[in-house]
């Protein structure tokens, strides 16, 4: 087989190793025959500047704490990234490029964090990539801002925050919201290349975009900067080395072709979205000066010069670490500090001074008590840090005397996002990839609309941000259907490895909040109310740790029926069952603060809180019915919104749309003779007495 032309120079060994890049790719694409070549293929020469050049990591050790962070916010074009991870040594063998998008492999169609080595970020929808590297981006600064303070030692954070995005990542809505709050707080330290190929799967981007990119950044308060060629190595290498000097966060504008070298399909939309096709790859292959028929060819030559990176890269995280010693000696303390937040660890003691509410100290909204648990909880847990998205007043999750973070007080502990809730999600999952902090998001519940693509994503990387949604049902009143959360919780239930608590009472927002902090496989919604709810003791709601518990057991030991409710209609439920207690009715309150949480309990402990034998069952939410039938049945009565809500007070609203003791009374009256067997129901007695 013939080799490719022999190496006489250094710029031949370069262009060795980037046309190593780019036919491994091809070949890659076309074995799965799916996949995104045409941007590899152009971006080549960037990968290899940045990776070799510029890019501080180590192949043994993808989570070295100082090391630079690299997210694709591109993800369709993840093949160049797999191909740059297996060239450097990591984790990733030829053979995982050869099992490219197929069952079980490494390689999947986009990247996910957790599922292949080196992979920062799970990326692809376009433009979350972008907001979790400025979120990743922010999370180095606040670090630093905290732990390099130690006189006389080198500081124990010092890294970049590398981005490649494409148009449809400027196009989206939420990076253009991130590098609005990027620019914001003057984030240094993150480094966007935007590849400028004019083309979009659809054809041409001058179908639906024109924008000069570099004047919107500028205006965000971004330095820009422009290669007019992709394949200029020494123009990218000045680029990427101005990006790291200059204190702003920097957009390099990078004009590429899509599908370089591909004769018939260089600059269209059919090198984006397709393999090329076995004939266009060795044309290619040959415009390269490559073997045509050779295919996942990786010359020893340029295979050595890429794992040069693994002797680099140990060398880079042994340095870093006699550094750290050295500030260790220094600052003991803030080293330890340093050692546990990155381990995501939580102090001793953090969870003991919680809350507790009695009776008459309601009612209270659950918002204002899980402000309360908030701040209890942050005061002996310096890591916890978040805000809102301009409703801190109104979602009450300031942390007291925790300080705004701004530009030039980034070692502070409240974020304000602005009105950027899809911002918000996206740069909370990238504080949580990059470690060091446990990080929260509130907003009102109708609004974690704007944040579903991220909290999609965290559920997917089993990351544990935490939002807090308040505002939570009709109870908002006067704002009317547009602000009244009506589906949101049957949709976010419906995602997995996301877990939901709606808490009944002040205690129950308490207990919701530890178990958030402990929480650790996948993002944690805390569900809140406006109005005021009455508070139960302490005691009868410990059960509230399981997701699900009786917390007003039935006169009998025998229930006619189970009322189940959460969030502010369990109060409802109590009233009902005092109505039913005085016709002689045995009834059972149930509240189920977290859906998932109780399914994951053992069926015994789930049947000895909605025991199979009794069926007379109703459920009340002031939300969607959706979903509710797994705990009432087919026999079952649901009481919830089957239209959207209205403007005026929320008592009028409660008592229109039917949420009230009464009518959960008379609802468990009715499910009570359905439940009945049929023959008694429906006995000649019965039809006479009804006559």
């Amino acid at each position: 087989m013939k080799a490719p032309a022999a190496i006489s120079s250094p710029s031949d060994l370069d262009q060795l190793c980037i046309n190593t890049i780019r036919t491994l790719s091809m070949d890659a694409v076309q074995k799965a025959n799916s996949g995104h070549p045409g941007t590899a293929m152009a971006l080549a020469p960037l990968a290899y500047v940045m990776w070799t050049r510029h890019m501080r990591y180590n192949p043994a050790n993808p989570q070295w704490p100082d090391r630079d962070r690299f997210v694709l916010s591109a993800g369709h074009a993840c093949i160049l990234q797999y191909v740059m991870l297996y060239l450097t040594g990591y984790d990733v063998s030829l053979d995982d490029l050869k099992s490219f998008r197929q069952w079980g492999s490494k390689t999947p169609g986009h990247p996910e964090y957790g599922h292949t080595p080196g992979i920062e970020a799970t990326t692809g929808p376009l433009g979350q990539g972008f907001g979790n590297a400025v979120g990743m981006a922010l999370a180095e600064r606040m670090l630093a801002a905290r732990f390099n303070k130690s006189p006389g030692a080198a500081v124990p954070v010092n890294h970049f925050t590398y981005l490649i995005c494409s148009d449809g990542d400027v196009m989206e809505g939420v990076a253009s919201e991130a590098a609005s709050l990027a620019g914001h707080l003057q984030l240094g330290r993150i480094i966007a290349v935007y590849d400028d190929n004019r083309i979009t799967l659809d054809g041409p981007s001058a179908l639906s975009f024109n924008e000069d990119v570099c004047e919107r950044f500028n205006a965000y308060g971004w330095h820009t900067l422009a290669v007019e060629d992709a394949n200029d190595l020494d123009a990218i290498d000045a680029a990427l080395t101005a990006a790291k000097g200059d204190p702003r966060p920097s957009l390099i504008r990078l004009r590429s072709h899509i599908g370089y070298g591909a004769p018939h399909k260089q600059d269209t939309n059919a090198a984006h979205g397709e393999p090329l096709g076995a004939d266009e790859i060795k044309l290619a292959k040959k415009f390269y000066g490559w073997p045509e028929d050779a295919q996942f060819l990786v010359p020893d030559e340029a295979l050595a010069q890429f794992r040069t990176a693994v002797e680099r890269g140990a060398k880079y995280e042994t340095e870093w670490r006699k550094e750290f010693d050295a500030f260790s000696g220094a600052a003991p303390d803030l080293a330890r500090t340093f050692t546990a937040q990155i381990a995501g660890e939580r102090p001793a003691g953090w969870g003991d001074g919680l809350p507790a509410f009695k009776p008459e100290d309601g009612p209270i909204a659950t918002r204002d008590a899980s402000n309360k648990a908030l701040n209890a909880i942050a005061a002996k847990m310096p890591a916890l840090v978040g805000g809102a998205a301009d409703l801190a007043t109104s979602n009450k999750t300031d942390i007291k005397d925790g300080g705004s973070i701004e530009a030039g007080s980034l070692g502070d502990r409240i974020l304000h996002f602005g009105v950027r809730e899809h911002a918000m999600g996206a740069a909370l999952n990238g504080i949580m990839l990059h470690h060091g902090f446990r990080a929260f998001g509130a907003t009102f519940l109708i609004f974690s609309d704007y944040m579903r693509p991220s909290i999609r994503l965290a559920a997917l990387s089993r990351i544990n941000p935490i939002y807090v949604w308040t505002h939570d049902s009709i109870g908002l009143g006067e704002d009317g259907p547009t602000h009244q959360s009506i589906e949101q919780l049957a949709s976010l239930r419906a995602i997995p490895n996301m877990t939901v608590f709606r808490p009944a009472d002040a205690n129950e927002a308490a207990i919701c909040w530890r178990l958030a902090i402990e929480h650790k496989d996948g993002p944690v919604g805390i569900v809140c109310t406006r109005q005021k709810l009455p508070v139960y003791s302490a005691e009868s709601v410990r059960g509230a740790e399981r997701g699900g518990y009786v917390l007003s057991r039935e006169a009998s030991d025998d229930p006619a029926v189970i009322l189940i409710g959460t969030g502010s209609e369990v109060q409802w439920c109590i009233g009902a069952q005092k109505l039913l207690k005085e016709k002689g009715v045995h009834a059972r309150v149930v509240s189920l603060p977290c859906w998932s949480l109780f399914d994951a309990q053992d069926q015994a402990y789930r049947d000895s809180v909605l025991p199979p034998s009794v069926t007379a069952r109703v459920s009340i939410e002031a939300a969607a019915t959706f979903g509710w039938e797994r705990y009432v049945g087919l026999t079952g009565t649901i009481i919830g919104m089957r239209r959207f809500g209205a403007s005026a007070p929320a008592d009028i609203l409660f008592k229109e749309f039917g949420f009230t003791a009464e009518h959960v009374a008379e609802a468990a009256v009715t499910a009570i003779e359905k439940s009945k067997p049929y023959t008694e129901i429906y006995s000649p007695i019965q039809r006479k007495n009804k006559e």
